[in-house]
């Protein structure tokens, strides 16, 4: 018995010994699928003492652009409690990158640091984040973090007779819910980044480039079998898209949903409204009219953005759209809001015929926008979405973010510190794009699953 009682002793004493060690905590980590909720704590410092957490990351943005990653990092300083511990969930951040209680806030608030050159792509690891903890000047542990984007089992191929496209589920005989995804007038194969990390929440998952602009610094296309210009594109694009998914053995043909973002989230509304097959739909950062088209060749104001049945559609035409753009001339903001704006002022005959007719969707739909967006005034368009249908008796779930910007779709867990610091502005606070982003993913995943029957 006193061996037994010596014993339990000495692995009390050693539980201490270990709980007072310096150490910081990552929950589920150390690898994470990137959007998952993360549980930082810091536990084993001195009782009510402050205590710095760094994070670290090569980082480079999702852009037609394809940079070179660059170092972030990010810092924030807190008091432990009675007990030495520190939860990031419910602790503030005193002063640093960030202030106040904020659990993503090392992630989001992450800062480029000045003076370390930009990595070649595949030359750093971009999905880890690394930790330090310091008392003082001392450093008194480190820890680290793998937010991968899409889970290892997720088989993705090109689809050969969509130009650019990609599909991505997960292996197994069961037939899953599908999702089309749109990106916006970014165009390329930018969306194609979407198909996996949609694909590990359990979707088969069809990312669709509708057009291929020519690259801005040196006028070549990505993909030339894609319109050069977003003009008069058919609303029936999308049908291209169910049709291939019709031929796939893992895919329920009656749970096709769409997503669309920004420009892309007007083509689904489009689609929802006037092709039958749509089971739900996401619109992120929409519009509720259609515009002009634009691209090569297309003389601003003549032509529609979207087409239906061999028809264009009418439009109401942007104001100022030129004129706007020489603020990359003159070095001043170029904030393409305002375009859209003084064209929904100018030519207010132009609006009803332009709008679309949302009250004709009858399927789950999910509106996601935001109130500072500066590519164009998504909030209050989402908004106008939202009361079309009230009147008509129809639901709709609706995400709108007072102060964020266009830029919603990511995780919440990556560096918005950049976002608005070049000429053209997208919108929102760090802080609320980074919010923001976390809830209208989490609300996104939720929102298909149940829209669709939920996932195998």
């Amino acid at each position: 018995m006193t061996t037994l009682r010596t014993i339990a002793a000495l692995g009390a004493f050693a539980a201490f010994t270990a709980a007072a060690e310096p150490v910081i905590r990552i929950e589920p980590g150390p690898v994470v699928l990137d959007g998952n909720a993360i549980h930082l704590s810091i536990a084993g410092v001195p009782p009510r003492s402050e205590v710095t957490l760094s994070a670290q990351r090569w980082f480079a943005p999702v852009s037609t652009q394809r940079p070179r990653p660059r170092l972030f990092r990010s810092e924030a300083v807190f008091k432990a409690d009675d007990d030495g511990r520190v939860d990031l969930r419910t602790a503030p951040s005193l002063r640093g990158t960030y202030v106040g209680a904020d659990p993503r806030g090392p992630f989001w608030s992450m800062q480029p640091l000045a003076g370390v050159e930009r990595a070649e792509p595949g030359s750093v690891d971009t999905s880890e984040v690394r930790f330090e903890l310091h008392i003082a000047t001392k450093q008194q542990a480190t820890s680290r973090v793998r937010l991968v984007p899409s889970l290892p089992e997720v088989l993705t191929i090109a689809v050969d007779s969509l130009p650019g496209a990609v599909f991505a589920t997960l292996p197994g005989t069961k037939k899953r819910p599908a999702i089309v995804v749109i990106g916006g007038s970014e165009g390329g194969s930018l969306v194609t980044t979407a198909a996996a990390p949609l694909a590990s929440h359990g979707f088969a998952v069809l990312a669709l480039p509708v057009f291929s602009p020519p690259d801005s610094r040196t006028g070549t296309r990505e993909i030339p079998a894609l319109p050069a210009e977003w003009a008069d594109m058919p609303v029936e694009t999308l049908d291209r898209a169910r049709a291939w998914l019709a031929t796939r053995p893992e895919v329920d043909s009656k749970r096709i949903a769409l997503h669309g973002t920004s420009m892309g989230a007007l083509l689904v509304l489009l689609g929802a409204a006037h092709l039958e097959w749509p089971a739900a739909v996401v619109a992120s950062v929409p519009s509720d009219l259609v515009w002009d088209g634009w691209g090569p060749g297309v003389e601003l104001g003549t032509r529609s953005t979207f087409s239906l049945r061999g028809k264009p559609l009418p439009f109401v035409p942007l104001v100022g759209y030129e004129e706007e753009l020489k603020g990359f001339e003159r070095q001043e903001p170029v904030i393409l809001r305002r375009t859209f704006e003084q064209g929904r002022a100018k030519y207010p005959d132009r609006v009803a015929p332009a709008r679309v007719p949302v009250e004709r969707i009858r399927v789950p739909l999910l509106v996601i926008g935001a109130d500072d967006d500066q590519m164009w005034p998504s909030g209050a368009m989402a908004r106008n979405i939202v009361e079309s249908r009230k009147a008509a008796g129809l639901q709709t779930e609706a995400l709108i973010f007072r102060d964020a910007g266009h830029s919603l779709y990511d995780t919440g867990y990556a560096p918005t510190t950049t976002y608005n610091t070049g000429l053209r502005k997208t919108g929102g606070t760090p802080e609320a794009n980074a919010r923001a982003q976390a809830e209208a993913w989490t609300r996104t995943i939720e929102f298909l699953r149940r829209a669709l029957g939920g996932t195998p």
